[in-house]
């Protein structure tokens, strides 16, 4: 599958896939008809998708049968007037018809909006009328119907809510699909994403459909995947990351993308699924590593487990060892924004610096830049920007939508600057330091609130945190760290333990950079998407 879209499709290493990754671009290219209904015709009878809940319940799905499907979704669809360039929100959680609706929207030219279940009435009409959604289709979820029906009123532009009882009901009167006549343009907008929106209201990060093009790196190569692999990537399908790691690139790859549907989070329920149903391929945020290495690792048999990856926030190198310790395996991080596929990453021919983001991604030329716009040197701290040339790489965003102001601010003088910092050392391997609002200025130190975060969650007492800067009549600013203990070590939680932890970082980094401040709590506030909203803490902060 995947010599139809590269030029060359293997390589020796990382120099090799750096110097020489080259995409075949088609002019029209669909994602569900080039690469689905393609595999659905070479491998009809190869799994491409299993699902399970945490009922117990199961389904399994070749690429013939998703093919199937989606062409009766489409028809559906399309009898509701639902076409080209029609924005559509999905809020299907991680059920299955979340599949199917996809690859339909994508065979009818639409606009998918993949929306998370938690969006309240406010989130959904800003959604609705920023981007004039057409229709909705939703799981029958009584918040979630709720919240929709409260929205509707202010939502003018909304003319279907489809909810899955609908869709069951109606689907099966749908006429024959025929693919329709126009054929989609490369530059035509595909999916749109809402930003977890850590500070302000969320931004609408428009995508062409090369956008699925830009994930095959994501499975085939970062993810490692063949198509004996069984892959499971942690991800509520509102968020960008499950098109990272539950669509796109695992299908280029011809591997089964494993789903397990669950509504609450448990490290020992999701391990056992790992085992149960061999899930080879294995990629989430750091957080749901942190709380993996807190079981018994070997209760379970994780034999056919052979490949983990993590993105979504810079891993603590604490959280990579004992993860190697207790498996024997290397976790291989990646770094991308909504407004990007995979941009740096720990590729298979490289060998992993915990901590490090890695290299970069073949398709993007990747710089640092200071504040004056000069290039840094290895070792200096500096804004990560992907140069833009004469043709835009395959997988950046094409705009914000409908903001023509905020796309010239993060795009312009030949870079889309991502708002993010980092450094590189001399092997060309980049650390992340936090984002450009996140840097703490404290008596003329330049401080990364990731570089302290790291050195606390070696503490065993440490299951998460976050470091802050909280405003100082001296220093300009003093480090806050704001943790959250393991339930064995809540009951410590006092001034001893606070001077414990300010000795612990004062050995583990610079003394400088130690938390004057440390706030115990139950959680850290986070967006909808799991990010931590270190803003929260700090406006919580100016406001005492």
């Amino acid at each position: 599958m995947i010599e139809r879209f590269l030029r060359q499709t293997t390589f020796t290493s990382y120099e090799d896939y750096n110097e020489n990754l080259e995409f075949i671009i088609p002019e029209h290219f669909n994602f569900a008809y080039d690469v689905m209904d393609a595999w659905a015709e070479e491998a009809p009878d190869k799994l491409a998708l299993l699902w399970t809940n945490d009922e117990g319940e199961e389904r399994r799905a070749t690429f013939a049968q998703l093919k199937a499907e989606s062409d009766q979704a489409a028809a559906y669809l399309q009898s509701l007037g639902i076409g080209q360039g029609d924005p559509v929100m999905l809020i299907l959680k991680r059920r299955y018809e979340w599949w199917i609706a996809m690859l339909a929207l994508h065979k009818l030219s639409a606009v998918v909006i993949p929306a998370t279940h938690m969006l309240t009435k406010h989130d959904i009409v800003y959604r609705n009328t920023r981007a004039s959604v057409k229709a909705i289709i939703c799981v029958d979820d009584p918040y979630v119907v709720g919240q929709i029906n409260e929205a509707l009123p202010e939502s003018p532009t909304v003319e279907h809510v489809i909810t899955m009882e609908r869709w069951h009901a109606e689907i099966g009167a749908a006429p024959t699909f025929q693919r329709p006549a126009a054929k989609n343009y490369n530059s035509d907008t595909m999916i749109m994403y809402f930003t977890s929106g850590t500070s302000g209201e969320p931004k609408m990060v428009a995508h062409d459909f090369l956008y699925a093009m830009g994930h095959l790196t994501t499975g085939v190569f970062w993810h490692n995947l063949k198509e004996d692999s069984v892959h499971l990537t942690v991800a509520d399908t509102g968020w960008g990351k499950a098109v990272w790691g539950k669509f796109y690139g695992q299908w280029f790859a011809g591997a089964t993308v494993f789903v397990f549907d669950h509504e609450k989070f448990d490290a020992d329920r999701l391990l056992q699924q790992m085992e149960k149903y061999h899930v080879t391929s294995f990629c989430a945020p750091p957080t749901i590593y942190r709380f993996m290495i807190r079981e018994d690792l070997s209760k379970y048999d994780l034999s056919a487990l052979r490949y983990c990856c993590t993105a979504g926030e810079a891993l603590n190198p604490a959280v990579y060892d004992k993860f190697l310790e207790q498996t024997g395996i290397r976790l291989m991080e990646g770094f991308g924004q909504t407004e990007t596929t995979m941009t740096l990453g720990t590729m298979p021919w490289m060998e992993p610096k915990p901590g490090s983001m890695g290299k970069p991604n073949g398709q993007y030329q990747v710089e640092l830049l200071r504040a004056d716009g000069t290039p840094c040197e290895d070792g200096e701290k500096g804004e990560i920007v992907v140069r833009v040339g004469e043709q835009k790489p395959v997988g950046l965003f094409k705009e914000y939508y409908r903001d023509p102001e905020l796309t010239r601010q993060a795009w312009h003088d030949g870079y889309y600057f991502t708002g993010d910092m980092a450094w590189r050392d001399e092997d060309g391997y980049y650390w992340f330091e936090g984002r450009i609002d996140d840097v703490i200025k404290s008596s003329g130190y330049r401080i990364g609130p990731f570089e302290v975060e790291s050195a606390l969650m070696t503490h065993p007492a440490v299951v998460e945190c976050a470091i802050t800067g909280v405003p100082d009549d001296i220093r300009g600013m003093v480090v806050k760290a704001t943790v959250v203990l393991g339930k064995e070590w809540k009951d410590k939680a006092g001034e001893a333990l606070v001077k414990e932890l300010q000795q612990h970082v004062k050995r583990e980094t610079a003394p400088y950079k130690y938390p004057r401040i440390i706030e115990f709590v139950d959680e850290l506030p986070k967006t909808i998407s799991g990010k931590i909203r270190r803003v929260e803490i700090r406006n919580k902060d100016n406001k005492k």
